[in-house]
């Protein structure tokens, strides 16, 4: 009897211990249903760290029983996770985040949308007792992996207050990482397409109409506005077809590849617009940028963009504005393919280009080129308004070792240049030209440096040549005298000499260096497929030009220099060197009239002394200066040969100036 009475008492003390424990459980499953939605209950507390936003915690009574609290604990990570994407859904969607973050935080309020109608449905499970807490750590298992994954990707974005690029390329790379969970792949995946819209939509107006339309900075090409079109005609770094647009350093990852596409595109159709032309890339429904993956259809639009924004580009500066025919014009004038203007211009303006540099009236100079260009041929060119002259304040010489980005070889000895002690206009005179928008997006400050540079050297190796003309013309002009042995004929061979060295280094410039590298650029302009083309054909021309024509060469052109230098000197002094030759016969009034023959048939000794005393120093300077030239020809021999080698567009060059030397 005993016996069955405690049996009765154990049974009904386990059942109160039972009941007590369902009760617990109970409980504690309202509770977590609650912590599933952020929401604290009578056992569940959450713990949040002061100064962490994103460190936060759930905690279990600890009256509660070890295995209940344990299997509560396994699902904490999840409640912890949605508290988290909660609040970063709040807080990125304020306007500050940007489009990007935007987006994101929608896709995210979507998804946790379908998070709580899945705690909805348990909820109601739950209310019909066919819930316990296995079930529930049961139904909460395939929510845990991307709950964590996005949680884990939050916590990096709030971390480092990314925003547009770099959290497309965050949620790419978390997305590669799960490759071995196809389902949270899958959701980062969606997630990325998601926030990517909003990018996809300011990178479609870009390639389509080239504008930014990007209010929170977040696009990969960022706009400077301070750099206007204008600045092409004055800048020599041309920054604004190089920084008026330009990448950043965050470009999303899918784009990586194409982002130089990308960014021409949108800078050809921005062309076009300043140019007052509302070209707009045709756009069908296949085009659309609205989200990127395996198919990369999104590449196909970007590449049909590009083609149609480049030829439209390529067609109007070709055609509507002419840049072949502006080219071709600034090589008559610049690169001295049309003479006649020139020469008519160097007759009239002879007496204004004598003066020092600080003393030309650039105005006279104006007037004087207008009048030239009205009266010879070039009259005939449409363009020959826009050709200006300017004064320049140092050497071709000097200049050339100031100008960046020229591949300059020896730069230390280009720097120690000398400058003539007295220069004049002969040297500093130069010719501009007026280059409108578009066209100066190819014939830049920098390009028209570059021809400058080239018509400094070939107009002053002109005026040296038009000097020794006048010089080898007083020779003609007493070929009548029988001068055979005399100071004349000397003289007559040394300028043969020095004429043929300007000759053929003019002629070497015009038809060895200028005409055949114009050809190939044209050619090369002809079969262009788009602007930075036809820039890096004319870019390539000026610096090969440039190049052949020895101005990178500071220890070849230092010697063409001063071998100008000489014949400038010669020809200054052939007047006095012939008269002077001249006029020793005609001092004795009783000669016989054999002029120039050096026989001298007088009755006063002095005179005699004086004509012999004369004619030495006539000898003397011819002598002088035809050591002096042949000496400075031959250091120039050893450095044009070394040079062509290294240097093969020298080499007919190198053989005539050796063969100069072997006429010597």
């Amino acid at each position: 009897m005993v016996l069955v009475e405690n049996y009765e008492l154990y049974e009904i003390l386990g059942l109160h211990i039972f009941g007590r424990k369902m009760q617990h459980e109970l409980i504690l499953i309202d509770d977590l249903l609650f912590a599933l939605v952020g929401i604290e209950g009578r056992y569940i507390s959450i713990k949040r760290v002061h100064g962490k936003a994103d460190v936060v915690s759930f905690q279990v009574d600890a009256s509660m029983d070890l295995a209940l609290q344990e299997l509560a604990k396994r699902i904490f990570p999840l409640c912890e996770s949605y508290l988290l994407i909660d609040e970063f859904v709040e807080s990125r969607s304020q306007f500050k985040h940007g489009l990007v973050n935007h987006a994101f935080a929608a896709a995210l309020r979507a998804f946790l949308l379908d998070y709580q109608a899945m705690v909805a449905q348990l909820e109601h499970q739950f209310r019909l007792r066919r819930l316990s807490i296995q079930g529930l750590w049961f139904y909460c298992q395939p929510m845990m992996g991307s709950m964590q994954a996005l949680s884990t990707v939050i916590r990096k974005v709030s971390a480092n207050n990314y925003a547009g690029s770099a959290v497309l390329n965050l949620l790419q790379s978390q997305a590669k990482a799960m490759a071995g969970d196809s389902a949270v792949r899958s959701l980062l995946e969606k997630m990325t397409h998601s926030a990517s819209n909003a990018y996809l939509s300011i990178l479609e107006r870009w390639i389509y109409e080239g504008v930014i339309d990007d209010p929170y900075g977040e696009f990969f090409i960022a706009e400077n506005k301070s750099l206007q079109k204008e600045s092409l005609t004055q800048d020599y770094d041309a920054k604004y077809w190089r920084q008026r647009y330009s990448l950043k350093k965050d470009i999303p990852s899918f784009l990586a590849n194409i982002a130089g596409t990308i960014l021409t595109t949108g800078k050809y159709l921005n062309v076009m617009r300043e140019c007052g032309y509302n070209v707009q890339v045709p756009v069908s429904e296949n085009s659309k940028l609205m989200t990127f993956g395996s198919n990369h259809q999104y590449l196909e639009c970007v590449k049909a963009a590009y083609e149609f924004a480049s030829g439209e580009l390529l067609s109007l500066i070709k055609e509507k504005y002419d840049l072949i025919g502006k080219l071709r014009s600034i090589k008559h004038y610049l690169l001295l393919d049309q003479g006649d203007f020139l020469v008519h211009f160097m007759d009239i303006a002879r007496e204004e280009l004598l003066k020092k540099h600080d003393e030309i009236s650039v105005e006279k100079l104006q007037s004087l080129l207008d009048l030239a260009l009205r009266t010879t041929a070039a009259a005939a060119d449409p363009c020959h308004e826009d050709l200006t002259c300017c004064v320049e304040r140092a050497s071709v010489l000097k200049g050339l070792s100031r100008l960046k980005d020229l591949d300059i070889k020896n730069v230390s000895h280009s720097n120690d240049l000398e400058e003539p002690i007295s220069i004049t206009g002969l040297e500093t005179f130069s010719l501009s030209y007026k280059i409108q928008w578009p066209l100066s997006i190819v014939i830049s400050r920098k390009a028209l440096t570059k021809y400058q540079l080239i018509f400094r050297f070939l107009f002053h190796c002109k005026h040296v040549e038009r000097q020794l003309c006048g010089a080898w013309q007083m020779h003609q002009g007493v070929r009548a005298l029988n001068s055979h042995g005399t100071a004349i004929s000397r003289s007559s061979l040394l300028c043969r000499s020095i004429l043929r060295f300007i000759n053929s280094l003019l002629h070497y410039l015009t038809f060895e260096v200028l005409e055949p590298n114009w050809h190939v650029m044209h050619g090369r302009l002809q079969t262009a497929k788009s602007i930075d083309e036809v820039i890096q054909h004319h870019d390539f021309f000026l610096d090969k030009c440039l190049k052949e024509c020895l101005l990178l060469l500071p220890e070849l052109i230092q010697k063409v220099e001063k071998l100008k230098s000489l014949c400038l000197q010669y020809a200054a002094a052939t007047q006095w060197l012939i008269s002077s030759s001249i006029d020793i016969p005609k001092l004795d009034e009783q000669s016989d009239g054999s002029f120039g023959s050096g026989k001298l048939k007088s009755k006063n000794p002095s005179q005699v002394l004086k004509v012999m005393t004369r004619n030495s120093a006539v000898t003397d300077s011819i002598l002088k200066f035809e050591r002096e030239f042949n000496a400075e020809l031959q250091t120039l021999r050893p450095i044009l040969s070394s040079s062509s080698q290294a240097e093969p567009y020298l080499t007919h060059l190198a053989q005539w100036i050796l063969g100069v030397g072997n006429d010597q």
